[in-house]
């Protein structure tokens, strides 16, 4: 039994993340990396030995071993290659052609990941709609649309996603969710369209006039990137647990270790992928990634997070598990909720995690487990995949994914399009503000009436 207080370094490095970047006292403190990391190493290394003395050891292996090094070896992967990409030029900002800018970059955020899409876009929008006066709106939908809900279609899309496919579900299963991420696509492109066009008819006719005059045709540059970018594709999709089970550790009957699987052999994915890195970074010129402004914290940033949140997660997954049934939660509608609710204002990744855990404690979910049929099959009538019953693995997808964009602090690129913005000029609401001028006014009301129709 997990004792309620394990919980306590889980729930103080959320709240760090969540809280301290708002504080004026110590926000410049924690803006260094090196502090983050010290404040996951603090937090995180009594958990580890705890579980360790107390026979858990396993679980912290497994969770650090094989969910947070593929975590960070794929985001790293698409942050490198994506940085070296570089979109630039200046066309009219007009509400078609803005439309047309977040509807790219809707669709790319599943492929490209929703980071990659943003950092590869943000720039270009900004300096599109230089001469408008009315931008922050634009800006807005661009968080909503490339940074979070575009991203729901492949597990490179976004985090939470990469973490449910480590847990089991098939890479080919998240297209499933086609239906619910082009409604959401559709729905906030027809809005976006609507308010942008309102918007272009308060400009004054100078501004207009500049924003024509001035055309800079669209250049992509380091395009050799997009060749990398479909061999992280490849290696996520194809080098998985399925297809390296004949080289992973062999157990008898009785689930005793006989052979043990060679290194390689465990980790080929994060090798291939770590092969990527090196050959973007080398053929890569310099130039494209200065005009990115590229630079390793932001992933380094990560790193250091995520080292104290997969730690000191251990213990509340396997308490969650354990407490499941008593819980409450049994319809897909509540977990898409629970899962949103804590995505918005905690990271999304490890609360898609949690809300899996709970999935997995269910009376059903551990019934399927006993039979031992793997990750993938049925009980009764239920159809389940990596472990749960698929209705409840999407509504923890779409309301991990999508419920991201409820706060800037909801999914990793937001405060990153915000800072970009604010760089630029461009006044960008308050925390609340954005939640009461964008988020609870246009996402929400999107986001029931998709649970509605599909859950």
């Amino acid at each position: 039994m997990i004792p309620v207080w394990l919980l306590i370094p889980f729930v103080v490095m959320l709240l760090c993340i969540a809280i301290l970047p708002m504080l004026p006292q110590v926000e410049h403190w924690w803006e260094n990396n090196l502090h983050k990391l010290y404040a996951s190493l603090i937090l995180g290394v009594p958990v580890a030995v705890y579980l360790c003395l107390n026979g858990m050891g396993h679980d912290l292996e497994h969770q650090m071993l094989f969910d947070y090094i593929p975590f960070i070896i794929l985001l790293g992967s698409l942050f490198v290659v994506t940085g070296g990409i570089h979109l630039s030029g200046d066309i009219a900002a007009k509400p078609w052609v803005n439309t047309l800018f977040l509807g790219i970059g809707y669709f790319l955020a599943s492929i490209m990941g929703t980071t990659g899409a943003a950092m590869l876009l943000i720039r270009p929008v900004i300096e599109t709609n230089k001469e408008r006066k009315h931008k922050m709106h634009t800006i807005l939908f661009f968080i909503a649309a490339v940074a979070n809900c575009g991203g729901v279609l492949t597990p490179l899309g976004d985090p939470p996603l990469f973490l449910l496919y480590l847990k089991g579900a098939p890479f080919d299963w998240f297209m499933q969710l086609a239906p619910e991420w082009a409604f959401v696509g559709v729905c906030l492109l027809t809005v976006y369209y609507i308010w942008d066009s309102i918007m272009y008819k308060k400009e004054s006719a100078e501004d207009i006039a500049l924003d024509n005059r001035i055309d800079k045709p669209l250049k992509i540059t380091g395009t050799l990137n997009f060749v990398y970018l479909i061999g992280i594709v490849l290696s996520v999709a194809f080098i998985n647990d399925s297809t390296i089970s004949v080289m992973r550790d062999q157990y008898d009957a009785d689930g005793n270790l006989i052979a043990t699987a060679p290194i390689w052999a465990k980790f080929l994915r994060e090798i291939m992928l770590t092969i990527i890195i090196i050959l973007s970074w080398v053929t890569t010129s310099k130039k494209i990634r200065k005009d990115n402004k590229y630079s390793w914290g932001p992933i380094l940033e990560v790193a250091a997070l995520f080292l104290g949140i997969f730690a000191t997660m251990t213990p509340a997954l396997l308490y969650l598990k354990e407490h499941a049934a008593s819980m409450g939660l049994t319809q897909p509608w509540q977990f898409m909720y629970c899962t949103g609710m804590l995505s918005s204002f905690l990271d999304n990744a490890p609360t898609a995690l949690a809300f899996h855990s709970v999935a997995a404690g269910l009376p059903d979910s551990l019934a399927f487990a006993a039979q031992g049929v793997g990750a993938d099959g049925f009980y009764g009538d239920t159809q389940f995949v990596a472990w749960i019953p698929e209705i409840l693995l999407k509504a923890i997808s779409l309301g991990a994914v999508f419920f991201g964009a409820m706060t800037y602090i909801g999914n990793g690129p937001n405060f990153m399009v915000k800072a970009i913005a604010e760089e630029n000029g461009i006044k960008m609401p308050s925390f609340f503000g954005y939640m009461f001028k964008f988020s609870l006014i246009v996402l929400l009301p999107i986001y029931i009436v998709t649970q509605l129709i599909f859950l």
